[in-house]
């Protein structure tokens, strides 16, 4: 929490520098390209359980993420309890159903096609851990008083990156699950006003028969995403 007598600025000398030879950036980053390369988002899940020291590292590492003016404008709620998972489930099933009976137009239902999704959410039991990301909407000083979050999409966004590249460093699938509207997850979290739900993210073990759909391995070339100006 921020205090009003924490916001002078103090510059500290870079604790922690890399020093790396070009060969070795660029053999450090192609070795993360090809760890991540190996990321694929799971639908079918085994009911293995994933120790709570594990979710707790892998959201501290997206606490690490930036973010505008520092603010931090984000909360996870990792929830393991079946009872609520199954709630979860129901609501936003609920959500879903409206979604794919026409809510969400037949250009967007055209495009999901290829996925192979539907409102038959299962995952949202079966996997160990939900995680819902919150974004901080506004924060509070210490005394209470409001303060404005800044860049808060974008920060929630990157911390969210983060965290889907930690459960993957740990060998660990997830899937990103997104009804709308998720207000429901705010009274069913205990949540408050502040925060608006962005996400939840199913995490766990691929059961032994997962599959994924053919077209999530078509990634666009490089030269289809970069610009280089020199």
């Amino acid at each position: 929490m921020f205090s009003r007598d924490q916001l002078s600025y103090e510059a500290l000398p870079l604790p922690d520098r890399a020093d790396l030879t070009d060969a070795e950036m660029l053999e450090a980053v192609q070795g993360f390209y090809d760890q991540m390369r190996r990321r694929h988002t799971v639908r079918d899940f085994s009911s293995r359980p994933v120790a709570r020291k594990v979710i707790e590292a892998a959201i501290r590492t997206a606490g690490t993420a930036p973010s505008g003016a520092n603010h931090q404008p984000w909360s996870f709620v990792a929830i393991a309890n079946p009872a609520l998972k199954s709630r979860i489930r129901a609501e936003a099933e609920e959500e879903e159903r409206r979604f794919y009976a026409g809510g969400a137009g037949d250009e967007w239902l055209k495009a999901l096609e290829p996925i192979g999704t539907n409102e038959d959410k299962p995952h949202l039991e079966i996997a160990p851990w939900l995680i819902v990301i919150f974004a901080q909407r506004w924060g509070e000083f210490d005394d209470g008083t409001r303060f404005k979050n800044y860049y808060v999409p974008e920060s929630v966004g990157i911390a969210t990156g983060f965290l889907i590249a930690a459960l993957h460093q740990a060998g660990l699938v997830s899937l990103t699950h997104t009804p709308n509207p998720m207000k429901f997850l705010n009274e069913a979290l205990g949540r408050p006003a502040s925060e608006k739900p962005v996400m939840i993210l199913a995490v766990g073990h691929p059961a032994e028969d997962a599959k994924v759909p053919a077209v999530a391995k078509l990634k666009k070339p490089l030269d289809d995403i970069l610009t280089v100006l020199e």
